[in-house]
């Protein structure tokens, strides 16, 4: 692959946006709307990699701008640009700091990353709100826990609490009109739908994942997901394994909560037994379930091969 002499990093917030070249000490900033990104883009040459980190909704603007432009659009895990901070000593956090670490990061690194895509409307839109439910779902256990024995405000929680339900449902019912209007995405959510696991939610999750990026194989899924296992040996010792963490939080969650509905079902029961049996901990072995019905769900989005949970059981289950 042929090297680009620019590469920007640069640091989003709601109202401006703070670039850098890398090898460049000088930045610029950009209000953080349209008309100011597309003249600071159109100085830039065509190719050029542009790199952010993942900001929720405010980095959507520049990436999709400079996707238009004809720039090569990284999107960064924000948790992997903290870490690489810190492996290079990094001894303060401002807007000119972390542009210029962005774009030392995307230097060195964007040959192994993959390029962000922008989907069409229908998927971002269904992925956004998918997103924004998964806050809304966490706030409202927040809220619960925060209030949890308050017996003086338990009728106007419980009020609070139907109101979250009903909206719940209208969000849902926005969701699945949206996949049902696009073949794509109706006939792979029926197909992810069919492993053990997935219901409504899980499986309009993986079926717009699938459909916006092109991943190569299951491994590449798995590592996108955070559900990846990252060693930690030393020598002979061998120590624990924890999970990479690099992907969205609510795919995770619900591939936890994929793996423990599948760890009650009379398909992969066995499994879950096994994997317990084997040592694991409860929580443990939830995330494996959640790790293999991923790498089936993508199998099956790619071959379109009918679900058979007997190929997950291990011979002696």
């Amino acid at each position: 692959m042929q090297e680009c002499s620019e590469i920007y990093g640069v640091d989003v917030a709601k109202d401006e946006v703070v670039t850098a070249q890398h090898g460049q000490s000088q930045i610029r900033s950009i209000v953080n709307e349209k008309s100011a990104l597309d003249a600071w883009l159109a100085t830039l040459s065509k190719g050029s990699i542009i790199a952010m980190e993942s900001t929720g909704i405010y980095h959507r603007l520049l990436a999709q701008r400079a996707h238009d432009a004809g720039m090569r659009v990284y999107v960064l895990n924000a948790r992997d640009v903290h870490f690489y901070a810190k492996a290079m000593g990094a001894r303060g956090k401002t807007d000119r700091v972390d542009a210029l670490l962005i774009a030392r990061y995307a230097a060195e690194h964007h040959t192994k990353l993959h390029a962000w895509e922008p989907g069409n409307s229908a998927h971002k839109r269904v992925e956004e709100l998918l997103s924004r439910r998964a806050t809304v779902v966490t706030k409202r256990e927040s809220l619960r826990q925060a209030f949890k024995g308050d017996r003086d405000v338990a009728n106007e929680l419980e009020q609070l609490d139907q109101s979250f339900d009903r909206f719940l449902v209208a969000l849902d019912a926005k969701i699945n009109a949206l996949i049902e209007a696009d073949e794509e995405l109706a006939t792979g959510r029926k197909r992810i739908a069919s492993v053990t696991g997935f219901g409504p939610l899980g499986s309009a999750l993986l079926a717009v994942l699938f459909a916006r990026i092109a991943f190569a194989n299951g491994d590449a899924v798995v590592a996108y997901s955070g559900l990846d296992p990252r060693p930690n040996d030393s020598g002979k010792k061998r120590g624990i394994r924890q999970l990479s963490k690099r992907g969205p939080a609510h795919l995770r969650r619900q591939l936890y909560l994929s793996g423990f509905a599948a760890s009650h079902s009379k398909a992969l029961k066995p499994l879950y037994q096994f994997l317990r049996a084997k040592g694991f901990a409860t929580t443990e072995a939830f995330v494996i379930l959640g790790r293999k019905l991923l790498r089936a769900a993508f199998s099956i989005w790619k071959t379109g091969q009918p679900w058979d949970p007997a190929k997950l059981l291990p011979k002696s289950a």
